[in-house]
């Protein structure tokens, strides 16, 4: 316990309480009137809210109560506490400071689905910079990501997220409730990604070519970036090659290719995009902690 407090930082304290407000009014002020659950604990919290009337925040956190105990036993401890702050901290907001004096939206249940989701998914991604979640889906993506190793986190949480979606047509009564509920459930995933591994998005270029420093060079001169070489040697050729690595902004990778092609029409190109660059020439280290 001494180590994880230690790790909490007062950014990460600032981070969280923002975040959970930030949470809370989009929860609160757009999905609760537009009767929408896009995933999650909070998700079925809304459901049952619909159908009993009791404080969405309560809800999200018993719910999160059962998952928090397999989390304790099955991932990890630190894991489960930071979670259970974090559910805590966002239900007491949720509930105590943002419902009792929010005002709330009755308007376009599409602006309440897409405001809703922008919303939530800021206060999430505040959330989730501190290293931790608000549980729910991602405890039992990450269970599910044990059980059965081949399937991905992202995979596990999108069938999760899918059940939920199914099940809310039959709460609210209406299949406009997860057309919606899917479209706040986009929103706040684009939201989240745009944050946390911001504007630098960029492709990264490995070539396989024989003419590697012509490339290289026009590459430094034209584009303003840099390469690595790496020798290399073809596997059913057996003839002696090399390969560049390269990494340039999306608005550049056009520009890549017509060098790459210039120089030497037979290279070999594999394109991988990449979510978020760190070094020299793109965001600093520093500026991403």
């Amino acid at each position: 316990m001494e180590k994880l407090r230690e790790k909490i930082s007062f950014k990460d304290m600032g981070l969280l309480l923002v975040g959970a407000v930030i949470y809370s009014i989009g929860t609160h002020a757009f999905m609760v009137p537009a009767n929408i659950a896009p995933g999650g604990a909070s998700g079925i919290a809304l459901m049952v809210n619909y159908l009993t009337d009791l404080p969405v925040g309560a809800l999200t956190l018993v719910l999160n109560i059962p998952l928090l105990i397999l989390a304790w036993f099955y991932l990890s401890h630190r894991f489960a506490i930071t979670t259970a702050v974090a559910s805590t901290v966002c239900s007491l907001i949720l509930d105590m400071a943002v419902a009792p004096f929010c005002p709330v939206y009755n308007g376009d249940r599409m602006l309440c689905s897409l405001y809703g989701g922008v919303i939530v998914g800021v206060g999430m991604a505040m959330i989730f910079m501190t290293g931790t979640t608000t549980g729910g889906t991602d405890i039992v993506g990450y269970l599910l990501q044990k059980k059965r190793p081949h399937m991905s986190i992202g995979r596990a949480l999108l069938i999760v997220d899918s059940v939920i979606l199914v099940f809310s047509i039959f709460v609210f009564g209406n299949i406009e409730a997860a057309l919606f509920g899917l479209i706040a459930l986009y929103a706040q995933t684009k939201v989240i990604d745009s944050i946390i591994y911001g504007g630098d998005a960029g492709s990264m270029a490995t070539v396989v070519t024989k003419k590697p420093d012509g490339i290289a060079a026009k590459i430094i001169y034209e584009l303003d970036r840099s390469a690595t070489l790496l020798p290399a040697r073809g596997a059913y050729s057996k003839q002696d090659t090399s390969v560049l690595l390269c990494t340039v902004r999306k608005s550049q990778f056009a520009k890549l290719k017509k060098i790459v092609y210039d120089e030497d029409p037979d290279a070999f190109v594999m394109v991988t995009e990449t979510s978020e660059v760190l070094g020299q020439g793109f965001r600093e280290f520093k500026d991403s902690i």
